[in-house]
């Protein structure tokens, strides 16, 4: 399944300086039984943003109509616990197409870039320099450029890099998924297997 081409992402974005946000917190188990990519963005931090009778709970942040954007700010260690891919389908149907932290679990890092959201990991400083930018101002736009692998807040023009595997750079530019990528090279993969011996 093809995603959005990502290029440049300029946003605001939405706080959660909590650290060691697991998976099961991004999207209990008990809503796992969906085989589709849709709807889990419903149940995105669900204990955490409503009551047992499902009424919002008023002070967590994605209850906060102050804050909004595409991108997700999270505290270090964002993403560990089980490896279910429901969690980064969940991040990308509730609308973030990027997630910035100073470190993630490698596997929920790996199941985001495989649909479409981008992880993208900065130093701790760094990190601590955008939670006061949103805190002072929560229209505060934060730029994510692909291309050039940097993150900038516009306000101040800070800015810093941040790596990614080339491939999965390759796929996120052009909105392709795994199979996509072998679909679009499917003419190269023909010719190949024309020179093989038999």
């Amino acid at each position: 399944m093809a995603y959005d081409k990502f290029e440049i992402l300029t946003s605001t974005a939405v706080p959660l300086p909590i650290e060691n946000v697991d998976t099961d917190q991004i999207i209990p188990a008990r809503f796992l039984k969906a085989t589709e990519r849709k709807g889990f963005g419903d149940n995105l931090f669900r204990d955490w943003r409503y009551n047992s009778d499902d009424s919002p709970k008023s002070e967590f942040v994605l209850n906060n109509p102050t804050y909004s954007g595409k991108i997700l700010v999270g505290g270090k260690n964002f993403g560990s616990g089980s490896s279910r891919e429901h969690a980064a389908w969940a991040v990308y149907d509730y609308g973030f197409r990027c997630v910035i932290s100073s470190f993630f679990a490698d596997i929920f890092k790996n199941n985001c870039l495989n649909i479409g959201v981008l992880p993208v990991q900065v130093s701790t400083e760094f990190a601590d320099k955008i939670f006061k930018a949103i805190e002072s101002d929560a229209n505060t736009e934060i730029e994510v450029n692909l291309p050039e692998q940097t993150v900038t807040l516009k306000a101040t023009g800070e800015s810093e890099s941040f790596a990614i595997n080339s491939y999965k750079k390759g796929n996120m530019l052009n909105g392709f998924d795994d199979i996509d990528y072998l679909q679009n090279i499917k003419g190269e993969i023909s010719e190949f297997a024309k020179n093989l011996p038999l």
